[in-house]
């Protein structure tokens, strides 16, 4: 099989050839959080936000980046994914967790979509109550499973 590099033979970007690769079953976990004022996450629990509801906003805004994620990162596949989800849940006093799992059956890994689901459904929760808490902080987004595929499995400590 061919190194899998994102350079081809000039020296230039380039998206791999994962086509000798195996079609296997591929997973991967993302987290992050978004830490703000315990009344701003009072105000998200309450569903009282002037923009609606913040959590359900940002769940279908990462399952809806997972798919879109070739068109966001450069030289990313654009991938049949199997499935999506994201959760959203407030954790006291002061923060929503956000954990996407991604899956498909293929030639290369989802931990991109993961990420950028995590990403993006933070950045909807910001933008939603950014009127009441400007300094609201995204933290924490990193990987935490990944299975499948020649590399086997990875858990974060």
């Amino acid at each position: 099989m061919p190194k899998l590099t994102h350079f081809d033979d000039a020296g230039r970007a380039a998206m791999v050839d994962v086509s000798a690769k195996d079609e296997t079953e591929r997973v991967a976990v993302a987290r992050g959080r978004v830490v703000m004022a315990p009344e701003t996450l009072a105000l998200i629990q309450s569903g009282s936000a002037a923009k609606g509801d913040v959590l359900g906003v940002a769940r279908l805004a990462g399952i809806m980046a997972a798919k879109r994620t070739s068109d966001l990162i450069p030289l990313c596949h654009p991938l049949m994914l199997s499935k999506v989800t994201v959760d959203l849940t407030p954790a006291l006093p002061d923060a929503v967790e956000i954990e996407a799992l991604v899956k498909l059956k293929g030639r290369t890994g989802v931990e991109m979509e993961a990420l950028t689901a995590v990403t993006v459904a933070a950045l909807t929760v910001y933008d939603m109550v950014k009127a009441v808490d400007r300094g609201m902080r995204i933290e924490g987004v990193r990987l935490v499973h990944k299975s499948g595929g020649k590399s086997g499995t990875y858990e974060a400590e």
